[in-house]
């Protein structure tokens, strides 16, 4: 049996939400080389939108689909272990299924791929499963802080030996990069991709990948033990102070190279602790919203994306690689931030229109209805029926 559980609002609404923040994110790292050269540049103006998208949504985003990630996995295996069924084998195709994803998604899209990541973080919280959920969360705050605690110790004494400058200004590269994707064929491209997902996976890279987004993960299957994201069981007054708090803390945090010294420490700071904290913030205010039945017309939209979450992060990567490299409209290196962002807008309004009209007529996104039929291995029905 594969028939689909009754679905959590305020799970798809994030998720909804974090696909908007991620394309926000990966805009300029589609159109341009700020792999290797994350200077801001341009207008006041432009600088001025950069540090917005900056400051509200980079590393806040990753978060939530980690955390999401975490908790649809324990509500699967719940699911499965109260119907009798093995959850192990199921969940470990689930997880190899997308790692297949990633892979092509990497090496024949765009280098930036998170789900290779995430595949493999699938494959450590495998040995949790049968652990208590205070496991999960004791799990989840020692990765976390003794992980990042770490890094912090390391940056402070290369800040404290002189090392006070961010990573980056490598001119080389960057032509290169912009000479391949804006010029190249598509087997330019194919290598200028392999070199870039090389530079920051390569070395260890992939395992600091993982190592950063499993603590989220944890943290979201004991969510799902604890059902944090059902709203009713959250009284508002308490959503709204956990709201207020881990925005101001979060955007202190994320403010941090914009009012002090700009350099590695910093950075990592308004990174890793800020984009956490201002992760609270979004998903407190996702469950707080979806305790709102006057505002289902609102967060309708974002739940209906995010239904199609996996779909539509896949083609962000289809269609701005069209646009910006050389075997599409060629327009790599030759936009500004604040076109950037506008395009990201009116790309995620074309998905939001597409999910409203794609759910009432289909069951899943083509995607989801793959990686499905790959997990459970039956082939799930996708087109409604008359009055479903």
């Amino acid at each position: 049996m594969i028939r689909s559980p009754e679905r959590i609002a305020a799970a798809d609404v994030l998720r909804g939400f974090a696909l908007l923040g991620i394309l926000l994110v990966n805009m300029r790292y589609f159109s341009s080389p700020a792999l290797y050269d994350d200077g801001a540049k341009g207008s006041a103006f432009d600088r001025g939108v950069a540090a917005v998208v900056d400051v509200l949504f980079e590393a806040s985003a990753y978060p939530l689909f980690a955390f999401l990630f975490g908790f649809s996995a324990v509500m699967m295996f719940r699911r499965l272990s109260s119907r009798g069924e093995r959850p192990i084998p199921i969940l470990l195709r689930r997880f190899l299924f997308l790692l297949g994803i990633g892979l092509v998604h990497a090496f024949g899209l765009w280098f930036g791929d998170i789900l290779i990541p995430y595949a493999m973080t699938g494959g450590i919280m495998l040995f949790f499963f049968a652990a208590p959920p205070r496991w999960w969360r004791t799990a989840a705050a020692a990765f976390f802080f003794l992980f990042h605690g770490f890094m912090v110790l390391l940056l402070t004494l290369d800040v404290l030996a002189g090392g006070m400058e961010t990573a980056g200004g490598h001119e080389t590269a960057a032509a290169a990069a912009v000479r391949h994707y804006r010029n190249g064929a598509f087997c330019d491209v194919f290598w200028q991709r392999w070199s870039d997902w090389m530079y920051i996976n390569g070395d260890g890279g992939l395992l600091l990948t993982v190592l950063t987004v499993l603590p989220f993960c944890l943290l979201g299957g004991y969510a799902a033990y604890e059902r944090w994201l059902e709203a009713d069981r959250h009284p508002p007054a308490k959503l709204r102070r956990l709201m207020g708090w881990a925005l101001c803390f979060g955007l202190a945090l994320k403010t941090i190279p914009y009012w002090a010294a700009a350099n590695d420490l910093t950075v990592y700071i308004q990174d890793s602790f800020g984009g956490a904290a201002l992760a609270v913030f979004y998903a407190s205010a996702a469950v707080f919203v979806c305790g709102k039945p006057s505002w289902r017309r609102v967060w309708r939209w974002w739940q209906d994306v995010g239904k199609m979450s996996l779909t539509h992060y896949l083609a962000q990567s289809l269609v701005c690689t069209s646009l910006f490299y050389g075997y599409g409209l060629g327009w790599y290196g030759r936009t500004s931030a604040w076109q950037e962002t506008m395009l990201a807008f009116a790309l995620y309004a074309v998905e939001v229109w597409v999910s409203r009209h794609w759910l009432t007529r289909f069951c899943y996104g083509p995607i989801e209805w793959l990686w499905r039929w790959g997990t459970y291995g039956a082939r799930p029905p996708f087109r409604r029926r008359p009055g479903q």
